[in-house]
């Protein structure tokens, strides 16, 4: 505000001078009265920002008073302010018409100059001179006005791009803590479901002999060991340690399903594991995943159902099929609680490379509570370019696995 206000003021005070050094035509009037257009045409620069067409029109009263008591030179010169303004802080469409009303007034004014003076050639000085008064100050600011919308967009643009690449980190993050997440759960939880049921096991009898306690015991070590490994696996992956060939040298198989069942087996349940078709090299994501959906539903085997269990690992020309089924008996109660995270991170990891996964109920198996003989979990994983439909199947359902 004290700018705009030293600005009328040093305005007014050029004028003053002006007029004083006579830059005016002289009609016979007071000098004052010559000075009255003069405080119209600065009043319009106090409020050139905060009402800019209340600026144009003091100026416009101004420019016309200052037509009739004598031209000053000082007053035509603030009255391009008063235009600048209005072009400038007005409204866009009011500036575009604006510079069509003083490029007309600009052509007008020279005509009829020309035409009193009978003088083509006060026609056209009339004509650059009221260019220069009218027309510049209006195109100088609607090129400042178009710069300014330009670099105002340019910077919402920067915001939004700032904005989504935020975004981006933010779902990046969020992707990764959820793989990272699906990773602990499956490496950890197999190995520690055989570890809390095997040694409950031990604790609940009272007529285990001493051999088959260090049974027992030697297979809670052993889980123990590889729970351990795999942890170590992947923090050293989290960390880059070593380089891809020896992560990939130890990254699990669906080839080394054999040793998971073998797992099962030693844990108390009775499983069978039966491959179909020619065993072959799968994609590493592919390879991953039926390893880590085998690896949980026989964890959730464990953990909630009973004997048999039944493993069947299909390859097909186009995918790999993976189903364990395993009976369901009455003692549910004395099995370990499940938050559920098993099956959705068995269906993320199928509908990841493509796949198609289900988990529920199922008629097979032997028996056990009324209606519900087994449960079965199936996935269906594409190995081949060609994506599978993805499955919606059922993901809940009975037990909280």
């Amino acid at each position: 505000m004290t700018r705009v206000v030293l600005g009328a003021a040093a305005a007014f005070v050029m004028g003053v001078v002006l007029i004083a050094g006579h830059a005016f035509v002289d009609r016979g009037v007071p000098v004052w009265v010559v000075g009255v257009p003069l405080v119209f045409t600065c009043a319009g620069v106090l409020v050139r920002q905060r009402a800019p067409l209340a600026s144009l029109g003091l100026g416009v009263v101004g420019i016309v008073l200052d037509g009739f008591v004598g031209p000053s030179l000082g007053t035509v010169l603030v009255f391009t302010d008063n235009l600048y303004a209005a072009a400038l802080y007005g409204p866009a469409r009011f500036a575009r018409v604006l510079l069509g009303i003083t490029a007309a007034l600009a052509v007008v004014g020279g005509a009829i100059a020309g035409f009193v003076a009978e003088d083509w050639g006060v026609l056209a000085v009339m004509g650059v001179q009221a260019a220069l008064v009218l027309v510049t100050p209006v195109t100088t600011a609607l090129v400042l006005r178009e710069h300014r919308d330009r670099a105002a967009a340019e910077r919402v643009r920067a915001e939004q791009v700032a904005h989504l690449a935020e975004l981006d980190r933010q779902a990046a993050v969020t992707a990764e803590r959820t793989r990272m997440a699906r990773e602990l759960h499956d490496m950890i939880a197999n190995h520690f479901s055989a570890i809390a049921i095997q040694s409950t096991a031990a604790l609940s009898r009272k007529d285990l002999d001493r051999e088959t306690v260090r049974k027992i015991m030697e297979s809670v070590r052993e889980n123990s060991v590889k729970g351990m490994a795999e942890m170590r696996t992947m923090i050293g992956l989290l960390r880059h340690e070593g380089d891809e060939g020896e992560i990939e040298a130890t990254r699990p198989r669906l080839a080394d399903a054999e040793t998971l069942v073998e797992r099962v087996t030693r844990a108390g349940l009775a499983a069978g594991m039966r491959v179909e078709g020619d065993p072959r090299e799968l994609p590493a994501s592919v390879d991953l995943a039926g390893y880590r959906i085998l690896q949980e539903a026989l964890t959730n085997a464990l953990k909630h159902g009973e004997s048999p269990v039944a493993v069947v690992l299909a390859y097909e020309p186009e995918r790999v099929l993976v189903s364990v089924e395993n009976a369901l008996g009455g003692r549910s109660a004395a099995r370990l609680p499940g938050a559920g995270a098993g099956l959705i991170g068995m269906r993320e990891r199928a509908l990841l490379v493509g796949g198609s996964f289900a988990a529920g109920p199922c008629e097979a198996g032997a028996g056990g509570e009324a209606g519900v003989k087994g449960w079965r979990v199936s996935a269906a994983l594409p190995t081949e370019g060609s994506s599978l439909g993805v499955g919606s199947g059922r993901v809940g359902g009975g037990r909280g696995r």
